[in-house]
């Protein structure tokens, strides 16, 4: 219940109010049955502009950080990721990867539908990257029909780092269902698999426009922190030295 009031009394009529999405490809989302939405992810916004727009539910599977951040703001936004159905995943380690098919699956199971960012993580520069072959499993061992989502914009109107978004209109995309069904049983198969988060990014990017990244972006990431100075990684501690030196 609390979820609908959210979607169609609070945060539904405020985002279309601010942001006046431009939808595309919406007959292209089932209006019964399961299915996963598989999207591209540039902003915090993401999480809440693509499910206001849709007229079924749909569930997330969500970082685990977002229901265990520390303090009064934690607290809310676990309260908050909570009522509105979404899954806290451990993205870390092999078997972590495991237990989110488990819980997408069982969403898919109850014919609803279910969304998932295929990169893993946010784009740090706007750029789309390698998909985690997740989506693929899930698609495959549940039969279920893929549908590509762009969100075009999110990243000018809430780059990292920023935390209020820019007012600036955004479109959402959805491209025609992808159907997997040729790879039935061949869940276990990497190649199949790798075959089918190709083919589910190839279709994002189509919608997107983004220059693609055929590298992790979780890697990247890491491998760029690794490469900055302490005055990069930690901006208060780079202010506390001009500091002292004046």
């Amino acid at each position: 219940m609390f979820y609908y009031v959210l979607k169609y009394v609070v945060i539904g009529p405020l985002l279309r109010l601010f942001f006046r999405p431009r939808i595309e490809g919406l007959e292209h989302v089932p209006e019964d049955g399961a299915a996963i939405i598989a999207g591209n992810h540039l902003s915090f916004s993401d999480h809440f502009l693509m499910p206001a727009m849709l007229g079924r539910r749909i569930t997330f599977l969500a970082k685990a950080e977002y229901f265990t951040g520390p303090g009064l703001k934690g607290r809310l936004t676990a309260a908050f990721f909570h009522s509105i159905g979404q899954i806290p995943v451990d993205r870390s380690g092999k078997e972590a990867g495991q237990a989110a098919i488990r819980e997408g699956l069982k969403v898919l199971g109850r014919g609803e539908l279910l969304g998932i960012y295929p990169e893993g993580t946010r784009s740090h520069d706007g750029r789309l990257y390698k998909g985690k072959v997740g989506v693929a499993v899930m698609a495959i061992k549940a039969q279920v029909p893929v549908v590509p989502c762009a969100m075009v914009g999110t990243f000018e109107i809430q780059p990292p780092g920023q935390t209020i978004p820019r007012i600036k209109r955004v479109t959402i995309r959805f491209g025609e269902p992808l159907d997997f069904s040729r790879y039935a049983g061949l869940e276990n198969q990497k190649a199949a698999v790798r075959a089918v988060t190709d083919e589910i990014m190839y279709a994002i990017l189509g919608l997107s426009g983004q220059e693609y990244v055929d590298e992790y972006a979780a890697k990247v990431k890491a491998a760029q922190a690794e490469q900055a100075g302490p005055s990069e990684k930690f901006p208060k501690l780079r202010r506390r030295r001009r500091i002292r030196a004046r």
